[in-house]
């Protein structure tokens, strides 16, 4: 049976300045984080992938003229044809380092409540008041790949083929400790799936407290939060069904 893993990404409130929105019926903006690294390629800015124009807020000028770190990359968002991560990081690293193939990896953000005013006549009793965290996507793990010690100290060392569009591949010094390739079966969802109760973003409900290893006390939605098979299944089954609860 697969096990599953969830890490954080996507856009906050330190980079680039705020969160993405959340709407009434669940869909949701994805917004990648901004590129902090310098890069050797054709890396797209915030304004060439539309992303102002799509957000219900205005965004800093800056913003729209700064390269986008698009990771993960999901097939058909941002202009991407394929599904893949990278990190850096070894607290990400480490666990997704041991995924394999057939297991999970969950992407959650947090997001902020938006209400627009053509809905503002609909109940919404789900989302907490202001933001929260929430599975924004997935991948079926295709494949994972780690560097050699070799590749460590070779900074000129190729990363795969299928992992050449990935952000970290178009920094100017390829850095992931870890790659991460999905399977066609992933996907950007739709609509997102809450971690947090509907009393406050920091509040994690049970698909947190009680199916991942993680105990949901202090800033939980910053943390790896791991799935045993049996965990892994339930969350699976809870994802697929859990659009349906607010439609």
């Amino acid at each position: 049976m697969p096990r599953a893993v969830a890490i954080n990404v996507a856009a906050n409130t330190t980079l680039p300045g705020f969160r993405a929105p959340i709407y009434p019926d669940g869909t949701f903006q994805y917004v990648p984080i901004p590129e902090r690294e310098p890069t050797d390629g054709d890396v797209p800015t915030y304004a060439e992938l539309g992303v102002p124009e799509r957000l219900p807020f205005d965004v800093s000028g800056d913003l729209h003229d700064r390269p986008v770190h698009v990771d993960p990359e999901f097939a058909d968002s941002l202009g991407r044809d394929r599904y893949t991560y990278g990190d850096e990081h070894g607290v990400k690293a480490g666990p997704l380092s041991t995924l394999e193939p057939d297991d999970r990896l969950y992407f959650y953000a947090t997001l902020s409540t938006y209400d627009p005013d053509e809905w503002s006549t609909q109940r919404v009793d789900w989302r907490p008041p202001a933001w929260g965290a929430y599975l924004i996507g997935v991948f079926v793990v295709a494949a994972v790949w780690t560097p050699s010690d070799e590749q460590r100290r070779d900074s000129t060392e190729e990363p795969p083929s299928w992992a050449a569009t990935n952000a970290h591949a178009q920094r100017e010094t390829f850095d992931a400790e870890v790659l991460v390739r999905g399977s066609e079966a992933s996907r950007l969802f739709e609509r997102a799936v809450p971690l947090s109760e509907p009393t406050g973003g920091a509040d994690a409900n049970d698909l947190v407290t009680t199916l991942s290893n993680d105990s949901g006390r202090g800033p939980w939605w910053r943390r790896v939060l791991r799935y045993d098979e049996t965990a892994a299944d339930r969350l699976t089954t809870r994802v697929e069904t859990a659009p349906t609860e607010w439609l």
